[in-house]
């Protein structure tokens, strides 16, 4: 090869590399739609009310089907699904004071109405009792006065106080523990004045001990399936609390932790299955996130409508006794077409909660 071959190669290559730099550095600046710039251009996926954070947006994902509707409109709030042993599923509608029972059969009754009450959680004792706290009346200045929390027969009859107003917890959610005992939350506080928390019942006397204090509006509240862990969800900062329990009502030595950081609103109420993961319904954003029993996402259900702004207040889930499907309860406070119960299928079945044993 002759020096002028070896000279016009060399240059050849040069430019070569010159081209390959240059568009290697356009396609690094281009933008999703191929722009290359200073423009922000918009990803498929993350417009409207109902964008899925990015560090979410490629977890297992399935999209739950509609199963009943309970009402037009869009300021119907649901609320605290529970099924009975009979398979009827029981649920709150908060603002009218109401607690709903829904037949096998799809056929709809009022148990109970005190619209004072504001029920916002629901649990069934082993009994067939209903446990339910309520938030209690609206005061002048718009928010929740005192709380309570009540038991009813399964026939909405024979009320008694278990958490009287007097105590002043706004008792939103609560779950029972595998001996009877009673976790709820106190729906106080602000992002800035924690004044809510978690709060434990034994199952012998009507006596209130703190769990978890000085949350931001705490609302949701789950027991893993071996009852060591209690999960709280504190929806005024986006939070989630897991706590090791020493003893029903008892933290262990470690503590609480904060394994997940909401993006986004609101943590709302919480449900475990057998495997101890943790379904969380993400109000403002029709959707529930799951997370792993060390708290750490791995999977989502999507309510149908979400990318039209539709049926984000999702508010909880409940599983139906021996399955893994769950219903989920959510309204369209947006494009008010109603509020509905949906249905889809988790990681795993449900465990073997305390109304079953």
């Amino acid at each position: 090869m002759t020096q002028s071959t070896k000279t016009a190669l060399w240059r050849r290559t040069i430019r070569l590399c010159t081209v390959t730099a240059v568009v290697t550095t356009l396609t690094a600046c281009a933008g999703p739609q191929g722009t290359v710039g200073n423009a922000l251009v918009y990803r498929p996926g993350l417009q409207g009310l109902a964008a899925i954070p990015l560090p979410e947006r490629d977890l297992p994902t399935a999209v739950a089907e509609p199963y009943f509707k309970v009402g037009e409109g869009g300021n119907m709030a649901l609320e605290g699904p529970a099924f009975d042993r009979q398979g009827n599923l029981y649920f709150l509608d908060i603002y009218a004071g109401r607690v709903l029972r829904l037949t096998p059969d799809r056929q709809l009754t009022t148990v109970y109405s005190e619209k004072d009450l504001h029920p916002a959680g629901l649990a069934i004792h082993k009994d067939g009792r209903i446990f339910v706290a309520g938030l209690g009346p609206i005061g002048v200045n718009g928010t929740f006065e005192a709380g309570t929390v009540i038991a009813l027969d399964s026939n909405g009859g024979n009320r008694q106080v278990i958490v009287p107003p007097a105590s002043k917890y706004l008792a939103d959610d609560l779950t029972f523990d595998s001996a009877g005992g009673i976790y709820f939350t106190d729906f106080r506080g602000t992002s800035t004045q924690p004044d809510g928390g978690v709060y434990y019942v034994p199952p012998s006397t009507q006596s209130v001990s703190v769990v978890i204090p000085k949350l931001g509006a705490a609302n949701g509240v789950a027991v893993s399936p071996d009852g060591k862990v209690l999960w709280a969800s504190e929806f005024a900062t986006g939070r989630i609390h897991r706590a090791d329990m020493a003893s029903p009502g008892v933290v262990g030595r470690w503590g609480t932790s904060i394994p997940y950081q909401f993006i986004g609103r609101a943590p709302d109420s919480m449900r475990t299955d057998a495997d101890g993961n943790l379904y969380v319904a993400a109000y403002h954003q029709g959707r529930l996130l799951v997370l792993s029993p060390g708290g750490v996402p791995i999977g989502q259900i999507l309510v149908p409508g979400r990318e039209d702004d539709k049926f984000l207040k999702v508010t909880s889930m409940a599983f139906i006794p021996g399955t893994n499907e769950m219903v989920i309860l959510a309204r369209d406070e947006l494009k008010k077409t109603g509020a509905m119960i949906f249905k889809a299928r988790g990681f795993a079945k449900g465990p073997t909660l305390y109304s079953h044993q």
